[in-house]
This record gives C-alpha cells, structure tokens and sequence, in this order.
C-alpha cells in the first residue's frame, strides 16, 4: 500500500471538530494496511491521540508496538447492534481521543454508521474505500449491490493489486456511476501509483466515434468527466429521446438507461442536444443519431460540457434489451 502522501488523506486542524476517518471495504480489502502506514506517517496528527476503531477481525494484525509508537489505542467492536450512539458516547468519554480512525466491517451496513449519531465533535471528515482490484470484477457480477456500498459514500476508492491488465476505466465507471465526486486511486502489487492513461473500449481518434450499447455507459462517464479531449469530434449512437412537451423548444436529450447497482436503481444518461427542428423527434422514441460534439457551459451540467449538434438523426427500433451497464 503506498504512502498516504499519494491519496492525500488531510489532517483537519478545526479546533473544535474531532476528526473521524472512516475506512470501508471488505476484508482483505488492504484497509489495516492503509491504516497502519496512515498511523505511522511522522508528519500525520503530530502526535495526535488517536483511537483506532475496529470492527472486524482480518489476516493482518495490528503491532502493539506501532500502536505505541503512534499514540493510539485500539477497541473492538464485533457485532454491528454494538455500534450504538450510546456506546461511541462512552467510547469518547474514556478515551478523549484527538482523532479517530473507524476500520469498518465491509458486511456491515454501511447505513449503520452514516445514520448513527456521533458523540458531539466527532466529525467524518475523509472516507477512503480499499478494494482487491483482482476480485472486483467477480463482485460486479454477482453481488454488485453489496460491492458498491462499500464505496458509495466514500471520498477516495483505492483499488488495489493492480496489474497491466486491470480495466480501469470498467473500474472508473462503475464508482463513478453511484459517487461522481469520488477521487480514484490505482495502486500495484508492489505499492506504487499507477497514474498512467486508462484504455477506451471505442477509437476516440475515428472519423465518427462509434459507441455501441455495451460501451454507452463508459463512454457518457468519460464524455461528462473529460469531456474537453471530445470537442469538436463526431459520435454516432443509439439513443431514447426524452423529449417531453415541456422541454425546452430547440433541445432534447438523446440518451440510455443504466442500471447501477441493481434492477431498482436505474437512471437516465442523456446529453443536452441543441436541434432546431426537436419538436419533430418524438418524446421516449427511438434514434439512431450522429452528432458533433461542442464543448460549452450549459445549467444542465452547472458548468461547461458536451453538449450535441446533430448531423443526422434515423429512426430506430427499440433494443432487445434497453438497459446499459458499468460493466
């Protein structure tokens, strides 16, 4: 696990405010890692009291020795209806703690800390979600909801164990598809940031970029989140027009739906499409449409985005199945 320099976890210097960080995951995620080299960073909490919060039992075990040497103390907590508000009151009582680190139990629910009332002061100030990067793809397949809890709220995803071949940008997607504002970290077998660019499932360079239904989710998060190298390029897509006769004359929104984290939670990925004639294309029709992409400011985004100039627009038949997907 690299150093926490790389992730830029902050110490918060309120005077009034007990900063509380909160690590989630599951275990063997690497959260006792990053907590470990957290602690033992010279220049973090300088020397601050701290109480480490743990509420499972991993592989890796904490050194007491370390523990010492970082001004901490440790308490356990082991089943989830012993996180109570009383409790952490009198956690606060006995340990008067400067700051507190929360290993959390990646079964949990994570509602059970988030709604938990904390004792006066206490503050969650950063969230950082650890995950094995070698079995994330088999937890997006077969328990997806549970695997996205774990980083839903979090600040900063470190995915870890990275090699040449993890798909980061499948990665990328699907946290940014439930956290947009997440910051994501991409850390190899040997602890050093891999920042290098991550690989498109489509030719960003083609005269017309094609995007297909499996890669429309990828590509709309890439579009939305770097939409400045799509400026003035030519995409062509199968869209559902969300056209209501409320909507603005001279725009629509051509887009997909996406299913998230399970078949309850699905959401529009449309884009601000500027067509003087958008009265003609039907609300909830099916298109096949080209368009040049314009990067401008647009309320819709609350900034600047992509933002659609249709070059041509065919009917189209409805999808077998009419869902994308993260992955």
């Amino acid at each position: 696990m690299g150093s926490v320099l790389h992730i830029q976890i902050e110490r918060k210097n309120q005077m009034e405010e007990i900063p509380v960080y909160l690590f989630t995951g599951f275990m063997d995620s690497g959260k006792t890692t990053l907590i470990r080299q957290t602690l033992l960073e010279e220049d973090f909490g300088e020397g601050a009291k701290t109480l480490l919060i743990v509420c499972e039992d991993g592989d890796e075990e904490y050194d007491e020795a370390e523990l010492k040497r970082a001004n901490t103390k440790l308490l356990m907590i082991e089943k989830e209806e012993d996180f109570t508000e009383d409790l952490l009151k009198n956690i606060n009582l006995q340990y008067l703690p400067d700051q507190i680190f929360i290993e959390y139990n990646g079964t949990w629910g994570i509602d059970t800390i988030l709604e938990t009332k904390l004792p006066a002061g206490w503050v969650i100030v950063q969230s950082l979600a650890t995950v094995d990067a070698t079995t994330f793809e088999m937890y997006l397949n077969n328990m997806r909801a549970m695997i996205t809890e774990q980083f839903f709220k979090a600040d900063v995803v470190i995915f870890n164990r990275c090699t040449e071949n993890t798909p980061k940008t499948k990665f990328r997607a699907a946290v940014k598809s439930v956290n947009r504002p997440a910051q994501l970290v991409y850390e190899r077998e040997d602890g050093s940031i891999d920042d290098s660019e991550e690989e498109l499932p489509f030719d960003i360079n083609a005269d017309t970029i094609e995007i297909t239904d499996a890669d429309y989710a990828l590509w709309y998060m890439d579009a939305q989140e770097n939409y400045k190298k799509y400026d003035g390029k030519k995409v062509e897509f199968l869209a559902l027009v969300y056209n209501p006769d409320k909507m603005k004359k001279g725009m629509f929104v051509p887009g997909r739906f996406a299913m998230t984290c399970c078949i309850e939670d699905v959401t529009f990925l449309g884009f601000k499409c500027k067509y003087a004639d958008s009265k003609s294309i039907g609300h909830k029709s099916w298109i096949r449409i080209v368009a040049e992409i314009h990067v401008e400011f647009a309320k819709e985004y609350k900034g600047k985005g992509p933002v659609l100039y249709p070059i041509s627009i065919e009917p189209a038949e409805k999808p077998e199945d009419e869902l994308v997907y993260f992955s």
